[in-house]
């Protein structure tokens, strides 16, 4: 598996010979000036909520690569109003098979609303089990139903928020990662905008004090995915 980090909290993951591509905001991300939006293929495309820094190259992503995009109900009736043909809509504790294997969408603490101002929903992350078991948090606070996430799934990877103010920060993503029992932790949300600036050394320091591993990829780096 290998996972490529296009800034903000948008990954492309490949698995199973298919491309997986989370929460496109690329466009608008000066700091991922550099990204070619155009050469990005994928056969799916999962959005964790509404805002415009998690949805932002959705619609021209989706209809160049006729990519089935995978949100809430509600995220997904407004791209299809947008023009985009093939959409799958879930909602919290659904669990749906597709050929990379289980995805559930599960509960965020966050807020939602689409590019538009309409109703987007409320937010979610996705767990994705496949050839193993990933975890995309989106856009959350730190919540006590994480700690479900630990007893029912045997999370190897996990992305989470860490930038603060709007979500998480760093503090409450090492409490995070002990309640979905994960200490591989790939760092998102952080550093797009000014609010969310980290010091990404300090960020490091505190989780290896805690005895786990916090990665910081530079924007366009691909790391390969593989279990303990």
């Amino acid at each position: 598996m290998i996972l490529t980090y296009y800034g903000h909290s948008c990954f492309l993951l490949e698995t199973k010979g298919v491309k997986i591509l989370f929460d496109p905001f690329i466009t608008p991300n000066a700091l991922a000036d550099k990204i070619d939006v155009d050469s990005i293929e994928a056969d799916y495309i999962l959005i964790t909520h509404g805002h415009e820094d998690h949805i932002a190259d959705a619609v021209k992503i989706g209809k160049r690569t006729g990519a089935l995009v995978i949100s809430n109900y509600e995220v997904v009736t407004w791209l299809q109003k947008q023009g985009l043909k093939n959409c799958h809509p879930m909602n919290h504790g659904g669990t749906k098979e597709f050929e990379f294997g289980r995805l559930k969408y599960v509960n965020a603490v966050h807020s939602s609303s689409l590019p538009d101002g309409s109703y987007g929903g409320n937010p979610g992350g996705f767990v994705l089990i496949g050839e193993i078991t990933l975890y995309h948090a989106g856009d959350t606070a730190l919540t006590y139903d994480m700690k479900l996430l630990g007893d029912f799934f045997s999370i190897d990877v996990a992305l989470l928020p860490i930038g603060d103010n709007f979500t998480m920060g760093v503090e409450d993503a090492i409490i995070a990662s002990d309640f979905i029992q994960c200490n591989n932790i790939i760092g998102m949300h952080y550093d797009t905008f000014e609010v969310i600036k980290i010091n990404k050394d300090a960020a490091t320091f505190l989780f290896d004090n805690a005895m786990k591993a916090l990665t910081l990829l530079d924007i366009g780096e691909s790391i390969e995915l593989v279990t303990d």
